[in-house]
């Protein structure tokens, strides 16, 4: 369910981004008690202002709300992705080689759940994407398809 309400709210907030000068680096939807948290973080060349947020903050909602999207209660959050910014579009993979970046699996790959070391590149092979990772010189191949949750380590590259 999740993942098809991120896409559906991706869909109709990009365009909106994207005519405010910024784009949609990532969509988290949280299912909680009484209502849902709909996060979702920007970025633009010299970063995002708390206006360029509370502007996209507004026309969301009611883009949202004239969609009937979100059954029922729900919180918009808008912020920038921060340092430790989320990597969840193939772009981001491609953009942040050679990066120092947190993967965590849904299924172990050679024993491990959560990788923390530099991502050497994102390639296909055999059809399938992949996150080729340096881990204390350990060459790890993670899977698109397993990872749950990726984003920096630091703000910096190598």
């Amino acid at each position: 369910m999740n993942i098809d309400l991120e896409e559906k709210i991706r869909q109709l907030a990009e365009p909106v981004i994207v005519s405010e000068g910024m784009e949609l680096i990532h969509v988290e939807c949280v299912k909680m008690q009484t209502r849902w948290i709909i996060r979702l973080y920007l970025d633009k060349e010299n970063g995002v202002t708390l206006d360029d947020c509370g502007a996209v903050s507004n026309q969301l909602g009611d883009v949202f709300d004239i969609n009937d999207l979100i059954k029922g209660a729900y919180t918009l959050e808008v912020s920038s992705p921060g340092f430790d910014r989320p990597i969840s579009r193939d772009l981001d993979f491609i953009k942040y080689k050679n990066s120092r970046i947190n993967i965590k699996t849904g299924v172990k790959i050679e024993g491990i759940k959560n990788f923390h070391g530099i991502l050497l590149d994102y390639i296909e092979e055999e059809g399938k994407k992949m996150a080729l990772m340096d881990i204390s010189g350990k060459i790890y191949r993670i899977p698109r398809k397993d990872i749950v949750k990726a984003n920096l380590a630091d703000a910096g590259k190598i």
